[in-house]
């Protein structure tokens, strides 16, 4: 967490509504492996970190509520008892869903007025949505005694997504950002919705994040597009969700499919396979396999599932040619965002500059490195 971030959050609400707020931080995620496998009941290996957004909340004494984004110096002003979601890619649409999706469960919410300010990087691919809806929601609860669980909670942010962003997400970034562990990682059954913790030591390597700095428009549109194509599969072999598939089952209907959407539902099948396989590695500290499950899930992203992008692939195949990075892959929903890769800690910066320069040569502009720490879910600051 970023204290300065909580501290300029927390001043900017004290100046502007004369009274102290309930500080909330709430983290972005990354995910170590098991990529598009959440919407389809399947197993995904997130974590959250130490970036994410930092909220203030307080009732409203004026009869009205307000929400403020900071970072695009951004205000509104609404009616709770009266919301509806504005144009697609309007960052108000997480507040005002979240406020929705608490009233159709019964419970009232009074005026609020609310600041927030974050330090994911835009389109990096590690949800600073789910983040941002969980600070709404998880702030509502406290300010006005809602009882709502840590389960209820990230249902609520989901359906905010669902219903008035328009993206069907899974359940993963919700779980992650709420329910994350320091240095740990959490094997998630995205069924279940339980979650086993993988203290996450990998001794003399790390993980390093590579922003692509890119975000291709199609990202939405495609990702509800791959969600109903796995769905209409799945009713095909007459199951609830590809997570009971296994790879002779699509054999039954290839014939049924386009090759592209048999593609597609092969590679959740695999991908959910590398998922659990990933957590054996890391019980075991078994880097090198985990690299290589780490490097199958990109070729599956990339060349069946199709949500990778030519910079992307330049990351990951810059990657391949050191020897010290034992696995890259591209992160998040596709199209642009980041790469996440497993390096050696002593070859860790030489990496990063390298990648750097060569991305700066291929495409003519700046991709951006991080490093993360492994940090706890959404919660209050003292």
């Amino acid at each position: 967490m970023n204290k300065t971030l909580v501290n300029d959050v927390n001043q900017n609400f004290i100046d502007t509504h004369k009274t102290n707020p309930l500080l909330i931080f709430s983290p972005g995620r990354i995910n170590i492996i098991g990529e598009h496998t959440d919407y389809n009941d399947g197993f995904v290996f997130p974590a959250a970190v130490d970036k994410g957004i930092a909220a203030a909340i307080q009732k409203s004494a004026n009869g009205k509520s307000s929400a403020h984004a900071l970072d695009f110096d951004s205000k509104t002003e609404f009616d709770i008892n009266n919301l509806a979601p504005l144009e697609e890619g309007r960052w108000e649409n997480y507040v005002f869903g979240v406020v929705a999706e608490i009233q159709k469960k019964g419970l009232k919410v009074d005026n609020f007025n609310m600041m927030f300010k974050g330090n994911i990087p835009a389109g990096a691919g590690m949800s600073s949505s789910a983040a941002l809806e969980n600070s709404v929601v998880f702030g509502l609860n406290e300010l006005f005694n809602l009882g709502l669980s840590k389960h209820d909670m990230i249902l609520i942010s989901q359906l905010a997504e669902h219903n008035y962003v328009g993206v069907k997400c899974g359940i993963m970034d919700q779980y992650a950002s709420m329910f994350g562990i320091k240095d740990n990682a959490l094997l998630l059954d995205c069924r279940t919705v339980e979650s086993k913790p993988y203290k996450i030591d990998f001794k003399d390597h790390q993980l390093l994040l590579i922003n692509t700095n890119v975000k291709h428009s199609l990202s939405d549109s495609a990702y509800n597009d791959r969600r109903s194509a796995c769905e209409s599969i799945s009713e095909m072999l007459d199951i609830t969700a590809l997570r009971d598939a296994v790879e002779s089952d699509l054999d039954k209907i290839k014939d049924k499919v386009t090759p592209e959407n048999f593609q597609k539902a092969l590679f959740v099948i695999q991908e959910n396979e590398r998922a659990v396989k990933a957590s054996k590695a890391i019980e075991t500290n078994d880097l090198q396999t985990l690299g290589e499950l780490i490097y199958g899930s990109h070729d599956g992203l990339s060349n069946q599932y199709k949500v990778s992008c030519d910079e992307l692939d330049f990351l990951v195949k810059h990657a391949k040619t050191n020897p010290q990075v034992l696995g890259a892959r591209m992160m998040g929903g596709g199209f642009g965002g980041c790469t996440i890769n497993l390096v050696a800690k002593d070859e860790a910066k030489n990496f990063a500059e390298t990648a750097s320069k060569a991305y700066k040569n291929e495409f003519n502009k700046d991709c951006s490195v991080y490093f993360v720490e492994l940090s706890e879910g959404t919660h209050i600051v003292k």
